[in-house]
């Protein structure tokens, strides 16, 4: 029996009227009991007929009144629609073979007890179906439905899914790692969200890395943003009754990432940390991620990877101390486990293919690794020594009082270095303690603790005074940096969890 209460059955009857299939009617009435979705679609359609008639029970009549006027004054007493939606949802039960116009038949004939292999699904999907349908709901029953309650056309799919396979497996299907991704195309409607461009066109910004800018993430963002008013005026409300179901466009059969983690030590002065590519451009031959990774992608037989760090490095600045984090993402590998025998001959491998980097604490880590390690990132506290050159002969005597600074405010706008690729503001960041060592008339080792994020090399030559203080300005002439090494210190050996 299906999971619905009494104030479902209004928004079942409007559905089921609107065109929706069964499982979409499901999914507006939140309903998340997985079972529910695995029954025939046939039979589901039965029982919601038979829930929103049901009413006709409680409903005193005189037994010779006549079917439709007993259903005529059901509808009255309830509050439900009128005598057209009634007609409707009759008609649906003798066409059942109809496009639901939400799903475009996903939840139908697409998810059937043939497709036995599927373990989990993604379902690109244009939202505005649903957004249109979840409207109707709301203006025409004016029904409190939150919107991010309603079942996504991917989860139920899944769940159906899920269902098949575990009637034929003796594993649990969630705790696996093998995917199976279905991507499925509706020509018919693809063009139906584009008007959104035109009233959102701030959601519609091109990128390099999209074919299209039309992606779900930013249907949805300007879905979020347009008035319900602005959005009927747009597109038909409910939606239109399609001619044809969606087709399944690629079928991948994926394994789940693996990632690995652990910590870099940088030890050449001309090596980015990540490809640098500047109009097209190659401007080094290789990157620290790349030295890394061409080894893991050989001994997990990865097909890409995608590279994460705790913070990056100029490509003109070393890397020393305990050496600083990442973390590697490994796509559909072919081989998901090492013992850790293997893992430290990895590592090795590594160190012996270039003198430019080492890694240590390499290791198999989880998921949420790769989020955790950028938690916190603003409130850490980074270590510097940098090689001064300045303008001004001095002498000893003259960097002395720079060791007693404490907690020094820098105003820092945008350095010019790096304008193409951030955002202009002025960010507030702490020098904590510095502290010098004197070499000769024109050079001097200082040493800094720093709030991440600090701009060092701004902060010692000025940046034509965009950073404030500056070193420039405490020593009364003109610096600049000749040389820098962040060091990174850490007593945890566990690279990531830390």
């Amino acid at each position: 029996m299906l999971p619905l209460k009494e104030k479902d059955k209004p928004i079942v009857q409007k559905l089921l009227s609107a065109g929706c299939c069964a499982r979409c009617v499901l999914r507006f009435c939140c309903v998340s009991v997985q079972a529910a979705y695995r029954q025939p679609q046939q039979d589901t359609l039965k029982e919601l007929q038979d829930f929103i008639s049901s009413a006709e029970n409680t409903v005193s009549e005189p037994p010779e009144d006549p079917p439709s006027k007993r259903a005529k004054l059901e509808l009255s007493a309830t509050g439900a629609p009128s005598e057209e939606d009634a007609a409707a949802v009759v008609k649906q039960k003798d066409e059942e073979s109809c496009v639901c116009v939400v799903c475009l038949g996903v939840l139908q004939e697409l998810c059937g007890p043939t497709q036995d292999f599927i373990v989990s699904v993604d379902v690109y999907f244009d939202v505005t179906l649903q957004h249109s349908c979840w409207l109707h709901v709301k203006k025409e029953l004016s029904v409190a439905l939150d919107k991010d309650d309603v079942i996504q056309v991917k989860e139920a799919f899944k769940w159906i899914m899920q269902g098949f396979l575990s009637e034929r497996a003796s594993w649990g299907v969630s705790a696996s790692l093998f995917e199976v991704g279905v991507e499925f195309t509706h020509p018919e409607t693809d063009a139906d969200c584009h008007f959104l461009a035109t009233t959102c066109p701030d959601c519609f910004k091109p990128t390099k890395n999209k074919q299209s800018v039309f992606t779900r993430m930013a249907v949805v963002k300007a879905l979020e943003k347009i008035s319900d008013a602005k959005f009927l005026k747009h597109y038909p409300c409910p939606p239109a009754q399609p001619s044809s179901s969606c087709m399944p466009r690629d079928i991948q059969c994926l394994h789940g990432s693996v990632f690995v983690a652990g910590r870099y030590n940088k030890f050449c002065r001309s090596l980015p940390q990540t490809p640098w590519v500047i109009d097209g451009e190659r401007r080094m031959e290789s990157s620290v991620e790349e030295l890394i990774a061409a080894p893991l992608l050989s001994s997990f037989r990865a097909n890409s990877f995608n590279f994460s760090s705790s913070g990056r490095e100029d490509v003109d600045v070393r890397t020393l101390g305990n050496g600083r984090p990442f973390a590697m993402e490994l796509l559909n590998p072919h081989r998901s486990r090492l013992s850790k025998v293997e893992m430290k001959q990895l590592q090795e491998t590594i160190n012996k293919s270039s003198d430019k980097i080492r890694v240590r604490d390499l290791q198999i880590v989880t998921r949420d690794a790769m989020s955790r390690m950028k938690e916190g990132e603003e409130e850490k506290t980074k270590s510097y020594t940098a090689l001064i050159w300045t303008q001004k002969p001095i002498q000893r005597d003259d960097i002395t009082f720079i060791d007693d600074i404490k907690d020094l405010t820098l105003d820092q706008k945008t350095p010019l270095r790096v304008l193409h690729r951030r955002a202009l503001a002025v960010r507030q960041r702490v020098i904590h303690s510095m502290n010098t060592r004197f070499l000769d008339s024109h050079h001097f080792y200082l040493g800094l603790k720093t709030q991440a994020g600090t701009y060092i090399k701004e902060f010692v030559h000025g940046d034509f005074g965009r950073t404030v203080p500056n070193l420039c300005k405490l020593l009364k002439t003109d610096t600049d940096i000749l040389e820098l090494d962040v060091e990174v210190r850490s007593v945890n050996k566990i690279p990531i969890i830390c």
